[in-house]
């Protein structure tokens, strides 16, 4: 019951080809990883909200007079949000009407969302019938 000894011959060439082979497959998987893997997206556009580009509106009610809300989109981010028919009279009666909306915009068109926008302290109630009008405007803009 000897034990017999066996040699292995190995040749350089074959140990290259497996060595190169196993690196190509290891470059496979990754890059089937990185192509293929969950994709997080660069936060434009409210979380990958898609807009139908245009000047969509919504009316506010404030005293006896009605003012449009105006928000303008392009496919991706909201651009600009303002007063379309805001005249002097409004002005003088609500004079904080002008910064209320001017902060809320620069919230929204930084942040791309509605859901952080942090409303003023002076005119809280104000700013939430702002914020509802712009909601409902932007939600006229949405793909669905």
């Amino acid at each position: 019951m000897g034990s017999r000894t066996k040699i292995i011959v190995l040749h350089m060439k074959e140990i290259i080809y497996t060595a190169i082979f196993a690196a190509l497959g290891i470059l496979l998987i990754v890059l089937l990883v990185v192509m293929f893997g969950r994709r997080e997206d660069d936060g434009s556009a409210a979380g990958g909200r898609q807009y139908t580009p245009g000047i969509y509106t919504s009316a506010i009610t404030l005293g006896n007079r009605n003012l449009e809300v105006e928000v303008s989109v392009d496919e991706s981010r909201i651009n600009s949000i303002r007063f379309s028919n805001l005249d002097e009279t409004v002005t003088a009666m609500f004079p904080l009407i002008q910064p209320a909306i001017e902060e809320i915009a620069d919230q929204v068109c930084q942040t791309q969302s509605l859901d952080d926008v942090v409303l003023p302290q002076d005119t809280p109630y104000t700013s939430q019938l702002i914020l509802d009008a712009v909601k409902e405007a932007v939600e006229k803009a949405t793909v669905n």
